[in-house]
């Protein structure tokens, strides 16, 4: 359990939404904390609704029922709060690296010279430094998230959003961005939640996982994860990991052997 205070505090959030044939309901009695500066995987089936509770956070959905509060403040959502990550990168393809990297801070209307020192220090961490004037076609798919993941940085949320902003790539980014990712969170003091499908992906990430059931989907379980390096290549070598990885797959009903 962290002893960070809670920044987040979900109680009872549901949601349905209306079809053809019915009401269809998504997410029930939904309740769980975010503490500051953790790192929260949320995995369950798929369909069950994780997207639908990041839209409902973030302030792009209204809930049916439960509740929202940040840092005790009751809210509807955490819009300019929040920067939100999606599994597409969504850059603009007439626009250079350095140009979608500074979108965000150009719509809040930052001083250019200011917001173009902060993407550039940015792009040299994530050691993007040279392709400043490139274009999105010309980038790899692991670079493109890199690009992705500073413009959602570089406006300096509370916290992240991350819907599967990996799944794409192949297995040697995935591990390489997870690393910068963590590396980067962790020197800036952010709190993420990062919905994935991956349960090792999870482990390796996470100082907590919550895990949702099918639809309507509610908590679960909620696991604590104790691993001795925050490194995501080091920690998959952890003894404990085979561990937090088969119990994951348990309450998920995944078979292992």
């Amino acid at each position: 359990m962290s002893d960070k205070a809670r920044q987040l505090q979900i109680t009872g959030l549901a949601k349905t939404f209306a079809t053809k044939t019915g009401s269809v309901p998504v997410v029930r009695d939904l309740t769980f904390d975010i503490h500051e500066q953790d790192f929260v995987s949320i995995i369950g089936p798929s369909g069950c609704g994780k997207t639908t509770i990041f839209n409902m956070i973030a302030g792009l959905l209204d809930a049916d029922a439960g509740t929202m509060r940040y840092r005790g403040e009751p809210v509807d959502g955490l819009r300019g709060r929040i920067g939100y990550m999606m599994q597409k990168d969504l850059l603009f393809p007439w626009r250079t690296v350095l140009q979608n990297c500074l979108l965000g801070l150009e719509m809040r209307n930052v001083d250019r010279r200011e917001a173009r020192e902060k993407a550039l220090d940015y792009l040299e961490t994530f050691g993007l430094k040279g392709f400043e004037n490139a274009y999105p076609s010309t980038l790899s798919g692991g670079q493109r998230q890199r690009v992705a993941l500073i413009r959602t940085l570089v406006m300096d949320p509370d916290i992240l959003l991350l819907d599967e902003p990996f799944s794409a790539l192949d297995y040697q980014t995935r591990l390489h961005l997870e690393g910068v990712l963590v590396d980067a969170v962790e020197t800036a003091g952010k709190t993420v939640i990062l919905i994935t499908h991956d349960v090792d992906e999870a482990v390796a990430l996470s100082k907590r996982v919550v895990v949702l059931s099918g639809r309507p989907s509610k908590v679960k379980a909620i696991h604590d994860i104790d691993l001795a390096s925050h490194s995501p290549i080091e920690s998959r070598s952890d003894p404990n990991f085979s561990r937090y990885f088969h119990l994951l797959c348990n309450e998920l009903d995944i078979q292992t052997q």
